[in-house]
């Protein structure tokens, strides 16, 4: 039995799907957090958050990363360690500088680096060629202004750091550029309390369908495990509001534009989820995330294909050879669709769907939730996961039955 070490994590679909791969993978896992309780608010009824099931529950500092490289190398001498490994963005490059510091398998810390941050990717990929937005980096108010005049609108704002859509902003002219960039500064930390770059991305406005491609790579020869299509709305327009997976479309162009953004930006061992706008000029990226797509997509991979990406990811923590062989699952599709808050306000009620056997999985917020106003991933009050033997199928099921969970909010 291997001993994983989990350094923070997401707290939604990820939270509760890593630790579950590494277990049925048949190892252990300590968890170490600088905040236990921001996962004890967001334990699922009924039961702890599986984060807490950790064979050992460890705190540091885990922003401090030179300070943590010393006490998990004096960790590592004490309960030894096999893999390091974690969900969430805003410690992926920390991850990797661990698993180098001990010796242990993972990506080039750089590679992580640069596929993670915005910009350092939209760099790499305009040196490679990958096709992509024209985009411009700047700072401070009027270095934005004057980039966005020689881009000329529409544009989209967006940070360099943030995940799940935050921040992320349509803008038509100056003055819903200024309001969007004025949010993003007055947000100078992150939610996990680490200084954010100050810089922000401009962005050719792309048109066309929104896909992913989810992939593995091993000592840096990538596999396409297959696409995922996505369905975006709320507030801003760039929320995800479902996925469909595999994609009903030919993927093929979008899959070997994922590959040549992994190269791009050096990315040598992993999982990664790349998405991907298709264009009437061919596939152009949107985002490389260095790790496991979010948002339930795992688990529609899992159901249609009986790939465990969760499970890939472990297993490549641990230095072992995943096997990527596809099963004959009987499911030609799967979707989820997520339900967004029509405003913001604190939830009384949600009504939930009758018994339907294409359901495979639901969630929903309970009573006293605080909807925001729909702006971010952040957002969901709750999903709806469909199973389909037919391909292309699942999708419009899970979106019809998300319209039908009918919230109610408190006086």
């Amino acid at each position: 039995m291997a001993h994983v070490l989990l350094v923070e994590s997401w707290v939604g679909a990820m939270g509760r799907l890593l630790p579950r791969a590494v277990l049925e993978a048949g190892h252990g896992f300590s968890f170490l957090t600088r905040d236990p309780h921001h996962y004890l608010r967001d334990a699922p009824a009924g039961g702890g958050h599986p984060l807490l099931a950790a064979r050992n529950l460890l705190t540091a500092e885990t922003n401090d990363v030179p300070a943590l490289l010393e006490h998990v190398t004096r960790l590592h001498g004490a309960i030894p360690f096999d893999g390091v490994l974690t969900s969430c963005d805003y410690y992926l490059e920390t991850v990797a500088l661990l698993a180098a510091r001990l010796g242990l398998p993972g990506g080039d810390p750089d590679a992580v680096r640069t596929a993670y941050r915005k910009d350092l990717s939209r760099q790499a990929m305009d040196r490679a060629g990958v096709p992509q937005p024209a985009f411009a980096l700047a700072e401070g108010w009027t270095e934005v202004s004057r980039a966005a005049d020689r881009l000329g609108f529409p544009l989209v704002l967006k940070p360099v750091d943030l995940c799940a859509g935050m921040y992320v902003r349509r803008v038509t002219d100056q003055a819903e550029l200024r309001g969007a960039f004025d949010a993003v500064a007055g947000f100078p930390v992150n939610a996990r309390r680490q200084p954010r770059v100050p810089a922000v991305l401009l962005e050719e406005l792309l048109t066309g369908p929104e896909v992913s491609v989810e992939t593995v790579t091993v000592d840096g020869v990538t596999t396409v495990i297959g696409v995922t299509d996505k369905s975006l709305g709320g507030a801003t327009g760039f929320v995800e509001t479902g996925h469909m997976f595999p994609a009903d479309l030919d993927g093929a162009a979008a899959e070997k534009t994922a590959v040549a953004a992994l190269e791009a930006v050096g990315f040598d061992q992993g999982v990664a989820h790349t998405e991907l706008r298709l264009t009437d000029d061919g596939p152009k990226v949107v985002e490389v995330n260095p790790r496991p797509a979010g948002n339930q997509i795992t688990e529609l991979v899992r159901r249609v294909t009986g790939i465990d990406l969760p499970m890939v990811y472990a297993q490549l923590a641990l230095g072992e050879t995943p096997d990527l062989s596809r099963a004959d699952t009987g499911v030609g599709s799967a979707a989820v669709a997520f339900v967004l808050p029509p405003r913001a306000g604190t939830v009384e009620s949600i009504r939930r769907w009758p018994d339907d056997d294409r359901i495979v999985d639901w969630s929903l917020c309970g009573p006293g939730h605080r909807a925001g106003d729909a702006s971010s991933n952040n957002d969901y009050l709750g999903y709806v996961m469909v199973v389909d033997e037919k391909p292309g199928a699942a999708r419009a099921t899970a979106g019809t039955l998300a319209a039908e969970a009918e919230v109610r909010y408190a006086a």
